[in-house]
């Protein structure tokens, strides 16, 4: 354990400076980076003012060659009053004037074989106390297994030139926060998450005390870290995502489909607009600090459907993903996964 400040330490003078530029950079480089990508889109921007106290600027990509349609967000508020979705967690925070900033993206990709991504990195602060939060997780729909290694390996070498204890930690809480309860499953292959990190020294501060993300935490015991690091934390994370998501694009972008895979991604969307409206605290909080709606509705798909009661084909391409990709998975040391992806050439 490094003899570091306790959960004390009081930030920055120019914390919010800090961040700020931090995620107002990051949302720049992701955004060109994307445009170069695609070759085609182009994020459209909009800024807005929140009523209440701050604002941001939204990007959407719509129609582009790669991206069906895209957002990248940033936004900083502020008020009096945290809203009931923060307070449950953090209830030491009420009663204090607060600030938040960050930035956020959802990509959607219109071939079937590009998995649709999910980033967030943000960092309040209310009185005394303050807190870092972020991740990045991937949702493929005809997955590969080197594209989960290469996006999970990319988010752990970030963690760990931080620390080497963090990654299995958020990599399970990551598989535990992007679950759909009332489906039984993961949204996706995980990546990474973590919320809350104010210096105290606990890794995991979720909802699920007897989880895997608990019981990893509370065996690698407490891991102080400072104001510092917590933020070369978020750089370090928000600078992975490029390097973790390009090459995966760049490989599968040409590859062809035809009305069986789409129908079958339209059907996997519909899973993730169930997860963004029913259970993502993202979403709720936006809506409850009276966030600009469009904003925050910009990670749902521009297409989507639901088919009562559909069951993948056995053995099919379809089945894998609904059997093997959407469960917790070590993708990184589990070699038995290789051979069950083979017998459907998705291993690379």
């Amino acid at each position: 354990m490094e003899n570091t400040p306790n959960s004390l330490e009081l930030p920055p003078s120019n914390s919010r400076e800090k961040v700020k530029e931090l995620v107002m950079g990051l949302q720049d480089e992701i955004c060109s980076g994307l445009e170069a990508l695609d070759g085609q889109g182009h994020f459209l921007e909009e800024t807005w003012e929140r009523p209440e106290g701050g604002g941001g600027r939204s990007r959407v990509m719509q129609e582009g060659q790669i991206f069906e349609q895209g957002g990248v967000n940033f936004s900083e508020v502020h008020g009096d009053e945290l809203p009931p979705s923060i307070v449950n967690q953090r209830p030491e925070a009420k009663g204090h004037p607060w600030f938040a900033t960050g930035t956020s993206m959802v990509l959607h990709p219109r071939n079937p074989y590009l998995p649709t991504v999910h980033l967030n990195y943000r960092y309040f602060e209310a009185g005394p106390v303050w807190w870092f939060g972020g991740g990045a997780d991937l949702t493929p729909f005809y997955p590969y297994l080197e594209d989960a290694r290469h996006f999970h390996k990319v988010h752990k070498a970030a963690c760990d030139s931080i620390s080497p204890e963090l990654h299995k930690v958020f990599k399970s809480w990551c598989d535990e926060y992007f679950f759909l309860k009332h489906r039984g499953e993961t949204r996706g292959i995980g990546g990474i998450f973590y919320d809350y990190q104010d210096g105290s020294g606990n890794l995991y501060k979720g909802q699920n005390p007897n989880g895997e993300a608990a019981k990893i935490a509370q065996a690698t015991g407490p891991i102080r870290k400072t104001w510092n690091q917590l933020f070369a934390l978020a750089e370090a994370c928000g600078k992975a995502f490029l390097p973790a998501y390009t090459p995966i694009i760049k490989n599968r972008k040409d590859q062809e489909y035809g009305e069986r895979e789409r129908n079958f991604q339209l059907y996997r969307r519909g899973r993730y607009v169930e997860f963004n409206l029913v259970w993502d605290r993202g979403t709720i909080f936006g809506l409850q600090t009276n966030g600009r709606t469009e904003s925050i509705l910009m990670s749902l798909p521009p297409l989507a459907r639901w088919q009562y009661g559909y069951k993948a084909p056995k053995d099919s391409r379809e089945a894998l993903l609904t059997d093997l990709f959407t469960k917790p998975q070590n993708w990184l040391e589990d070699l038995s996964l290789e051979e069950k992806c083979k017998l459907h050439n998705a291993v690379n």
